[in-house]
């Protein structure tokens, strides 16, 4: 994985050649990822479903993040990345049926990389049973949902912690019930204007 080919730019999103994944997070060279976000609508209340990183996960293990995301390699397209969706959930969708964010540029600093991505980002709406969820447990080991507004008011500093439903897949392949209250360690430490462009981002569809 550490060698495979990434598509690297400049800060003005220029193409200017290629290089390997661990390149790429030890100089700190933006490159391109897609990430997805999928909601759901129950009983007029809008709830965002989260993954849970995979506890063998080298960067940011057993922290809650995007629902899926990865690397686009050098030879793919921004429609590639939804091979993400259905690596590590196990759900088939359509790229017709992405309602698109935009590109968002961010940056996570880690003791051990540099991740500056320029993140082709997504909304999925479609009202999902945890039991429609095949996990990839190199990848995720598990999926929950909470309510969109406890998560804004999470990043915006009107709560401490927030409320989470959902399960988990143990190391002995057990399926278990996550129902628990979580704060923002428990989430991969993206920039706070990561977050507050994604809510914003999300809101604007969910009130068209």
């Amino acid at each position: 994985m550490e060698n495979e080919q990434l598509k690297i730019f400049d800060s003005n999103r220029k193409p200017i050649g290629v290089a390997t994944r661990e390149e790429v997070h030890r100089f700190g060279l933006w490159h391109e990822s897609f990430h997805c976000w999928f909601v759901s609508r129950e009983d007029e209340i809008d709830y965002l479903y989260l993954q849970l990183r995979c506890d063998l996960k080298k960067d940011h293990p057993n922290l809650f993040d995007i629902t899926a995301a990865g690397h686009l390699l050098a030879n793919e397209t921004v429609e590639d990345g939804i091979r993400e969706i259905e690596e590590e959930l196990g759900i088939e969708v359509a790229f017709t049926e992405l309602i698109p964010l935009g590109i968002i540029n961010y940056c996570v600093n880690h003791e051990k990389l540099i991740d500056k991505e320029l993140a082709h980002t997504f909304l999925y709406k479609k009202n999902l049973a945890f039991d429609e969820f095949t996990l990839q447990k190199e990848e995720v080991s598990g999926i929950v949902k909470v309510k969109f507004a406890d998560f804004t008011d999470l990043w915006v500093g009107e709560k401490q912690e927030i409320k989470m439903k959902g399960f988990e897949i143990n190391s002995n392949g057990e399926k278990l019930a996550i129902d628990k209250m979580v704060g923002k360690k428990q989430f991969v430490p993206h920039e706070l204007s990561f977050y507050e462009t994604i809510i914003q981002l999300i809101k604007e569809k969910l009130n068209e």
